[in-house]
């Protein structure tokens, strides 16, 4: 007979305990650390984060200094996480820390949720973690370990039953061992109770209170629903570099608002982009078909046709920036770019490309 799903804190306290897994914002779990670390995790697997919470964490080690720093440093700590508005709105988060909060964030749950960029499982991750607060944190986890051991197959993402689950993990949240408790259940998601596979169910601490533990069942839990159609958008991505004796690099800077809003990209037009080059400005010597590549985004996919130009001097328009190699560091770049800005460095020192 199983065990009633009330009593599951105990056991799953005592299991993250002795299996939880080291990471520095557990080491060190300042609120600070806690917020940045579960920023960078939104959409971002642990592995790939790590390094960018160390160089984030060394570069600026407080809420003053996210708040105080240039936006070009900032995106170029991200470069490479994708989904550039979570530190955008970390730093406008910040600055209304320093202004509103005397540069602490507050311990209060209400009161994180009307920070920038905090919605409520992330202000129940440091209500809970940082602070200690008897607040559940919800995540695709959590809601997956709860619908295995209620054996729930709604739709998880229907608002309204997201809403009652969250009301449930509240209610389930032990007094004294909230922070223990949700990173217990995440991390039970994590390593045990795996997404679209059959979970490890015989190393379950859980599996007395699951109503599918150790079933063929469990596999099809939870129940989503298909996502919405991407759109498709055909782009030709164009490598400008200057036939000068230091030759340099056009980039352009995407409009603030939008995708990829601010940031600095290789220009780029949908295809056919037959007069892009002449409205530019571009006094073009001659092209080269370069590689095709994907990137996909949440909502549309970007299918790219890479073309390589060999242009004379010329004073860009305004929005474009001619780079020399010595300033190309400096520069933060979407990863969707990355399969022809990976080049730039050879192209800038003269070499040649296939």
């Amino acid at each position: 007979m199983k065990q009633p799903i009330t009593e599951i804190a105990k056991p799953l306290v005592a299991w993250y305990k002795l299996h939880e897994r080291t990471f520095p914002w557990r080491e060190n779990p300042s609120p600070y650390r806690v917020w940045v670390s579960e920023i960078m995790l939104q959409q971002t697997r642990i592995e790939a984060a790590l390094p960018y919470f160390h160089r984030f964490m060394e570069a600026l080690p407080t809420i003053k200094d996210l708040a105080n720093a240039d936006e070009d440093l900032l995106l170029k700590l991200w470069e490479g996480l994708g989904y550039y508005s979570r530190v955008r709105n970390l730093q406008k988060a910040a600055k209304r820390v320093m202004e509103e909060f005397g540069g602490e964030l507050p311990d209060d749950y209400e009161k994180l949720l009307t920070l920038n960029g905090i919605g409520e499982y992330t202000a129940g991750a440091i209500a809970s973690i940082a602070f200690g607060k008897r607040v559940a944190a919800v995540d695709g986890n959590v809601l997956r370990v709860m619908a295995r051991l209620l054996d729930d197959d709604t739709d998880v993402m229907d608002t309204k039953h997201r809403k009652q689950l969250t009301k449930l993990v509240n209610e389930l949240v032990p007094e004294g061992y909230a922070g223990e408790f949700n990173q217990g259940i995440m991390e039970l998601g994590e390593t045990i109770c795996l997404p679209n596979a059959m979970p490890r169910c015989l190393e379950c601490p859980l599996k007395d209170y699951c109503a599918v533990a150790g079933l063929e069942r469990a596999r099809e839990l939870p129940v989503r629903s298909a996502p919405k159609q991407r759109r498709v958008e055909q782009r030709m991505v164009f490598t400008i570099i200057t036939d000068e004796k230091t030759p340099r690099v056009l980039l352009h800077r995407r409009e603030k608002n939008g995708l990829l809003g601010g940031m600095w990209e290789l220009p780029n037009a949908l295809l056919p982009a037959n007069s892009v080059l002449e409205d530019w400005g571009i006094p073009v010597i001659s092209t080269k078909p370069l590689s095709t590549a994907k990137h996909i985004f949440s909502h549309v996919e970007w299918q790219l046709q890479g073309t390589l130009v060999k242009a004379k001097s010329f004073t860009p328009k305004d929005g474009f920036q001619l780079v020399l190699a010595t300033e190309w560091e400096q520069y933060a770049l979407p990863t969707a770019f990355k399969t022809y800005s990976k080049n730039i460095p050879m192209l800038l020192n003269g070499e040649e490309i296939q």
